[in-house]
């Protein structure tokens, strides 16, 4: 019988946006009780600030706070409980909370965990076997950028992504999706996972100290290695390749269809201009080898894109991996729901909410593994704001009913905002207008089968 491989953990999650609390979630998605830990007046941006994306049905409804895409997605298993640790008779109740936790994770700038008592030195006083993550821009430390708050985009610049992407002779550009948030998920729950085997090795907690924007330099590691060895400072290529060619995105049939091929063999190039059904152009002098073929990039590209927008984007793919060419379609948010592969996969599953919420059925990301041993689900929707406020600090930690009062009244724990903030909302056909979207579907439920 699989099984959960974190039950009985209990991980406190005082982080916010998308790294930490996507660990988070996954940790409760393997069985971990999970945590968050929110101020009545310092939510999480995401449950409704400027990275909270869509509502359910584009309805923010009474309780926008509860109903953000993104903070149900990063969030979901965990048990919700406001506390606000600025003030130090709060932080008593959360050292509590810790003496009896395994992890507890963090994101805020360094200064913020000293200067309330809780860095690592004193933690581990409280709870000597704890697990303490730190997730920050630039790491903890004496470096000039330590004390930095950041978010990916710019962590985008300082790890050197931004100078390698783009097109050539133009600005450096940043990455569609925040891709650095996703690294420091990864990296965490890897890290967590080894502390965790060291803890039950030697009995011995750990401070894990994350500096998000080494996660990003590891993804640019050939391009400071060819500095270091060769003195190099690398261009921007767009959608090209330094030594395959050709590479790029080219448009299909369809509005807004393209597909993306790699090519790095001379044997490649052949079979697929084979594939086009013209084979003469695989012995033309101009295309024969790389190197000639990256002299005439922008020929071949308009050769190929002829060819592209006559066919269906998952007929071009079949035909080029069915001869080992590289080539996948580029897939939209409604291909990365729809799409049968993805399906199997068991990617995309399926919560129930509660019907009080009046969010309904729902699909939405598992994790990008599966374990034949391994019982890892997305268990719950997380809990509306504050609702184990009592659970935690009352029944778990034993704080008396006067003290749970006083906290309320002085606004210390809340079930709402301290302050709500108006929404913005416009309808769907007005985010196209505006460009916000691409397009949308009025069927998408019934595609999704809820």
């Amino acid at each position: 019988m699989a099984k959960s491989p974190f039950e009985n953990l209990r991980v406190i999650d005082s982080t916010y946006v998308f790294a930490m609390p996507y660990a988070g979630g996954i940790l409760g998605d393997m069985g971990a009780e999970v945590i968050k830990i929110e101020g009545p007046g310092h939510l999480d941006i995401v449950r409704g600030g400027q990275f909270s994306g869509g509502f359910p049905d584009n309805d923010p409804g009474e309780d926008y706070w509860n109903r953000s895409a993104s903070f149900n997605l990063l969030n979901r298993n965990k048990k919700s409980l406001t506390l606000d640790l600025s003030k130090e008779e709060c932080r008593e109740y959360l050292k509590e909370l810790i003496s009896i936790s395994d992890v507890m994770m963090e994101n805020y700038t360094p200064r913020v965990m000293k200067r309330w008592g809780l860095d690592y030195e004193n933690i581990k006083k409280i709870k000597p076997d704890l697990i303490l993550i730190s997730n920050t821009g630039y790491g903890h430390g004496e470096g000039p950028f330590s004390a930095y708050p950041a978010q990916a985009t710019t962590q985008e610049a300082t790890h050197g992504h931004c100078y390698i992407t783009g097109y050539n002779n133009d600005i450096p550009s940043k990455a569609g999706a925040s891709y650095v948030d996703f690294l420091a998920c990864w990296s965490g729950l890897f890290a967590v996972a080894s502390a965790l085997r060291h803890r039950n090795k030697t009995g011995k907690g750990q401070w894990i100290d994350i500096g998000m924007y080494q996660l990003g330099v590891m993804g640019t590691a050939e391009y400071i290695m060819d500095w270091q060895s060769n003195q190099n400072k690398s261009g921007r290529f767009g959608n090209r390749h330094p030594w395959r060619t050709p590479q790029g995105t080219y448009p299909c049939d369809g509005v807004d269809q393209w597909v993306v091929l790699s090519i790095g063999e001379d044997s490649q190039w052949g079979d697929f201009c084979e594939i086009m059904e013209e084979p003469e152009l695989a012995s033309d002098e101009k295309f024969a080898t790389l190197l000639n073929r990256r002299q005439h990039h922008d020929e071949i590209d308009q050769i190929i894109s002829e060819w592209t927008k006559t066919k269906n984007k998952y007929e071009i793919m079949e035909l080029l991996q069915s001869k080992n060419i590289p080539c996948g379609p580029v897939f939209d948010s409604a291909d990365c729901n729809l799409n049968p592969h993805y399906q199997e996969r068991g990617f995309i599953e399926r919560v129930e909410y509660p019907e009080f919420r009046n969010i309904g059925t729902r699909k939405i990301m598992g994790r990008p593994w599966r374990g034949s041993k391994l019982d890892a689900r997305v268990r719950a929707p997380i809990e509306p704001l504050g609702s184990s406020n009592s659970l935690i600090l009352q029944e778990l930690i034993g704080m008396s009913d006067t003290d749970f009062k006083d906290f309320k009244t002085k606004g210390f724990i809340a079930e709402e905002p301290a302050e709500k903030r108006v929404v913005p909302t416009s309808s769907l056909e007005e985010q196209v207008q505006s460009g916000r979207l691409a397009y949308f579907d009025a069927d998408y439920k019934s595609k999704l089968g809820i």
